[in-house]
């Protein structure tokens, strides 16, 4: 008998697994990517059970695409991905697609913290088009070096010294353990927490930098991490049209 659907969440708050995709693409195929992914694959995806919330272009690497897709369960994500990549959408599609990247392989599959610091309510997708979002959406990504048990000094007070000092809702995960059950899509190994915050504008981000650069709870957390050898990439997003982000 063929398997039951699972349960699907509404949008990416109610995921307890997430993944955080980062592609490298050919130099200027980003908006050649984008025609295909807002109007058929985004739409194509959810329709399998997905639920995307957030894609947005690298401010500093204009070649860099990176995005975020959720599911109820990793069993969820199975006959999520599943369903998509042997279906007729990604058929049609992935050539196309295909052909605008060098790497689609840097992955992290993650799950909701403990305590759950899940994303609020999404904006509005757009019409298909160009990239054009005044809002400055920052992801930082921590890997942790292995033996450390750093983990709940960034989920947990960390979040909250975080959270305080930017002035602004910070989404967090952290590495789903179990084994990645869709091999054709590979993941990162290692121990990794991701935060994800939505400012207005540049200014706003700009302000919120500041006032966590001065706060010294927060200088005494990275100092922590800084000398267990903890790495961390900041990122500066902006929103596709079609992005559903969480709102600012």
């Amino acid at each position: 008998m063929p398997s039951q659907p699972l349960a699907v969440p509404a949008d990416l708050a109610g995921c307890d697994v997430v993944e955080m995709r980062r592609y490298t693409l050919r130099p200027g195929t980003f908006d050649e990517l984008q025609a295909v992914f807002q109007r058929w694959l985004v739409d194509g995806q959810e329709r399998s059970g997905m639920r995307l919330g957030g894609q947005f272009r690298d401010r500093d690497d204009p070649d860099r695409f990176v995005w975020f897709r959720g599911f109820a369960s990793m069993p969820q994500r199975h006959q999520a991905l599943e369903d998509f990549y042997l279906g007729q959408v990604w058929h049609a599609h992935r050539d196309t697609a295909n052909a605008t990247m060098i790497d689609s392989d840097d992955v992290l599959l993650l799950r909701a913290t403990e305590p759950a610091h899940r994303p609020g309510p999404a904006v509005d997708a757009g019409a298909p088009g160009p990239t054009a979002d005044p809002a400055w959406v920052i992801a930082l990504a921590w890997s942790l070096p292995a033996g450390t048990y750093l983990e709940p000094a960034l989920t947990g007070h960390g979040h909250e010294v975080l959270q305080q000092a930017l002035g602004v809702p910070v989404a967090m995960w952290r590495t789903e353990p179990s084994p990645n059950t869709f091999p054709r899509l590979p993941v990162r190994d290692g121990d990794h927490v991701v935060a994800l915050a939505v400012f207005a504008d540049r200014e706003q981000w700009s302000r919120a930098e500041k006032r966590l650069g001065a706060d010294t709870g927060w200088q005494r957390i990275a100092e922590r991490l800084d000398e267990a050898g903890v790495t961390v990439e900041l990122m500066h997003l902006e929103p596709t049209a079609t992005s559903r982000h969480p709102m600012s």
